[in-house]
């Protein structure tokens, strides 16, 4: 049974505040929201009286690394940097061992620890916390889930979503003019999503623009009388152009298999975007039927940018409730919004495995609905 205390300010506080020494890191990727959260956090300890307020660069990396100080912050620093995107306090991935941390932690004297970040990250968080406990220290570790592909346990999104949907709409209808505006034009777009289809899902939907749409959740063939290929052919011969969106870990089982990890120790995929480009020009040279394809990847504009109104809100209310749940005592937890309502959750209950969309689900037939494709195997 999933313990899920509702998130917000406390009767009693469990820290003074003029004892306290907070942290923030940000870690992983970028996303939309990062400085928003930061500045709701530095605000809301101002609030609560703390003085004592830094910022950890370049993730847990700066725990380490020498030539990394912390950054002194206040609402005078964080007062605008909601107006851009990416991160004040920068971001990296990997970094020391959890025993290196908790040691630095208890050398500079911090005891509230903000975790800006996705599952692995959390998984770092949830260890710290518990090296901390190890050790009898008196500190608050909270997490706000940080993931643009919205693949975080339990939540209903996560910041930084719904602002990647809107720009993913802005390169799919870049995509849809070249397709449309050619003769026989193909648009594709690869979007963020390693393991889950949300974005792709969601940016397909609102966008209207979308003939294929292709998922890590859901197997297809590239080839063969079902194939992408030969609807795409179909959808050229009828229409006269199309549009392909395609999740960026969709068709891994159809690429060379890699071991290769990055430094969170994420399996480093193989670019299916690149690669069903390649297949498609192969198939019309092959049946003889001119086209012209336009390849689209935007995931470094979308992620880059500023967090939209509806994040922003959203981000705001992450920052508040991550420090009232730190003053409150809690430890080992994350704030998310569940079922409308922001909540704390114990951080191993949101990690166990990655969100997914699900291929029965009325969203998901929404989407095939708008598309019109049919399965492809």
């Amino acid at each position: 049974m999933i313990r899920i205390h509702r998130a917000g300010p406390r009767e009693k506080i469990y820290f003074r505040p003029e004892q306290v020494k907070a942290a923030i890191i940000t870690c992983g990727g970028l996303c939309p929201g990062l400085n928003d959260v930061i500045r709701h956090i530095v605000i809301t300890l101002e609030i609560y009286g703390v003085k004592n307020i830094v910022g950890i660069p370049f993730g847990y990396k700066g725990f380490s690394d020498k030539d990394l100080t912390e950054m002194p912050l206040s609402r005078k620093v964080v007062q605008n940097i909601h107006l851009s995107g990416g991160s004040l306090l920068g971001v990296s991935r990997g970094g020391p061992s959890v025993s290196e941390i908790v040691d630095s932690m208890e050398e500079r004297g911090i005891n509230m620890l903000f975790v800006l970040g996705g599952n692995g990250t959390h998984a770092g968080a949830n260890a710290i916390h518990d090296e901390c406990r190890k050790r009898k220290m008196k500190v608050a570790v909270v997490g706000v889930p940080k993931t643009i592909d919205n693949d975080i346990l339990h939540m209903d999104k996560t910041f930084g979503f719904d602002t990647a949907v809107e720009e993913a709409q802005r390169a799919i209808n870049s995509a849809y003019i070249e397709a449309h505006s050619a003769y026989h034009g193909i648009g594709i777009v690869k979007l963020m999503g390693r393991n889950s289809g949300f974005i792709a899902m969601q940016a397909s939907l609102a966008s209207g623009q979308v003939d294929i749409c292709l998922i890590p959740e859901v197997p297809f063939n590239i080839h063969g009388p079902n194939g992408v290929l030969k609807h795409l052919k179909y959808l050229i011969e009828t229409k006269g152009s199309a549009v392909i969106c395609v999740a960026e870990g969709a068709g891994q089982n159809l690429l060379e298999k890699t071991n290769a990890k990055d430094a969170s120790g994420n399996t480093i995929l193989g670019d299916f975007g690149v690669h069903i480009q390649q297949e498609t020009k192969k198939y019309f040279k092959e049946v003889s039927m001119p086209v012209d394809v336009k390849y689209i990847d935007p995931t470094y504009m979308i992620r880059a940018v500023r967090a939209n109104a509806s994040d922003g809100i959203l981000c705001t209310v992450l920052g508040q409730n991550a420090v009232h749940g730190a003053f409150a005592g809690y430890s080992g937890i994350t704030v998310g919004i569940i079922n409308t309502h922001y909540a704390y959750l114990p951080i191993p209950e949101v990690i166990a495995y990655p969100k997914s969309v699900d291929p029965n689900s009325r969203m998901w037939h929404r989407c095939l609905t708008s598309t019109g494709q049919p399965d492809f195997i």
